[in-house]
């Protein structure tokens, strides 16, 4: 036996399993490409994705009646629940009363200050997504700098940015496979090195060409990686050396604590940019510049003159996104909602790191906050090209499909496991109960193979 065959053992039980899901999924390839309303939605494991019907708290119900304990929480959208009765009252209240106008509300006043108190930086800007913000801040920092290159980190994701699809590839920056109608070569002005290489970042800023250093404060698109001792610091005093800008995308590491990574660690952020939970779901995101960064953005686009930024989208900033992140901020992203996060995150940690340990696996786990990954590595690798070689894809889509049959959700694109203010201890449970089956499982069809 072998890792196919248990594949093909938890297919037949999931096609057995789900004849209504089946039946949805044949209707949709008559009129969504590829049978989804994103292709991304077919990245699951299981041999068609699950059609949901609903969710409530940490919960999602299935068209075939099954409860799943959901800890993707819609890879990070719906961190803190699903179904939040705070969200949806304030998402009715302003839906009556329209929900844009191209204009500011004084809701929109408010948030600014809750997002400053929050985060730390004194201005903000909305865009629809994180890959929105990303793009401003990136054109900004070209401007103000005057320079035209970027960095980023080896297997980064910055949502949709053109600049950002490049990896590293035998030491040489180059396009990410599978890029899609891309005729610009990105390798022009976009560099990039290995999370936690101070040498390869200061050779790559030696030259005072990079306008701004763009990364995740802790690598959770490629695996979860977490920074080495000192090695925020060491960036900022290299980007302050050298006039680099320093932008953090907070999107994913939101789940580090009250205030965001760079927030609970004292980091100091040229922008900031934070999106997906930050209006709980409704498609939102936020950028926030330090006081010194906002007089220089002025200068630019004072000296640029008038016309058109390239910057913004009509529905930034909309009655409803601010509705949902005033709502967010104070009702629901509480003190007590992330310590009840923390303590489950630590108490999943814990679990799993037992079952490694009697199951004398040669895997870790990777925690931060509410975010915790497993990783089928041990040590646990501190750069993307140690981790693509632990994501091997037959042992993921396997481990991956045994838990939806068993009710569980994780993200789907590795190992990541979110706790909301929502989820149960007798969930984490479950969680780890199905993994340590599946552990079982594992060693029974390779041991054989072998």
């Amino acid at each position: 036996m072998s890792l196919a065959d248990l594949i093909a053992e938890q297919t037949a039980i999931f096609n057995a399993m789900h004849p209504k899901t089946l039946a949805h999924a044949a209707e949709a390839q008559a009129v969504w490409r590829g049978g989804v309303p994103l292709h991304w939605m077919d990245d699951w494991a299981s041999p068609v994705p699950l059609f949901a019907t609903r969710a409530k708290d940490a919960t999602l119900w299935d068209v075939d009646g099954y409860a799943y304990d959901d800890f993707c929480l819609g890879d990070t959208p719906s961190m803190f629940g699903h179904g939040r009765e705070e969200l949806q009252a304030a998402i009715t209240r302003q839906a009556g009363q329209g929900v844009g106008f191209m204009l500011p509300t004084a809701d929109s006043v408010e948030v600014g200050r809750l997002l400053s108190e929050r985060f730390g930086l004194p201005l903000w800007q909305c865009a629809t997504t994180a890959s929105d913000a990303n793009r401003a801040a990136i054109r900004w920092a070209r401007a103000i700098t005057q320079r035209d290159t970027i960095l980023i980190i080896d297997g980064a994701y910055h949502g949709m940015v053109d600049d950002a699809f490049v990896v590293l590839k035998d030491g040489q920056t180059v396009a990410k496979p599978g890029l899609i109608g891309q005729v610009i070569d990105l390798t022009q002005h976009t560099v990039v090195v290995p999370f936690n290489d101070l040498t390869a970042m200061e050779s790559a800023l030696a030259g005072n060409n990079i306008a701004c250093v763009l990364l995740e404060p802790v690598m959770t698109n490629c695996g979860m990686i977490l920074p080495d001792e000192g090695y925020h610091q060491a960036l900022r005093d290299l980007c302050d050396r050298t006039g680099t800008l320093l932008v953090y995308d907070e999107t994913h590491t939101l789940s580090s604590g009250y205030g965001g990574y760079v927030k609970e660690h004292d980091l100091r952020a040229d922008m900031l940019v934070i999106g997906k939970a930050i209006a709980g779901g409704i498609p939102a995101a936020v950028w926030g510049v330090s006081a010194e960064v906002a007089a220089r953005m002025d200068a630019a686009q004072t000296a640029i003159g008038g016309g058109s930024s390239g910057i913004g989208t009509t529905l930034s900033g909309n009655a409803l996104a601010m509705s949902g992140i005033r709502t967010m901020l104070t009702e629901i992203m509480t003190r007590p909602a992330y310590d009840y996060m923390q303590k489950g995150a630590e108490s999943l940690v814990a679990q799993l790191r037992c079952v490694i340990w009697r199951q004398e696996l040669d895997w870790s786990v990777v925690h931060v906050g509410a975010r915790a990954e497993l990783v089928f590595a041990s040590p646990a690798p501190r750069d993307a090209q140690t981790m693509r070689k632990a994501l091997d894809p037959a042992l993921l889509k396997a481990f991956h499909l045994y838990l939806i049959n068993r009710g569980v959700l994780i993200a789907p694109f590795h190992n990541m496991m979110l706790i909301s203010p929502k989820t149960t201890p007798e969930a984490v449970k479950r969680l780890v109960d199905a993994i340590e089956a599946f552990s079982i499982e594992y060693k029974r069809f390779t041991s054989s193979a072998a």
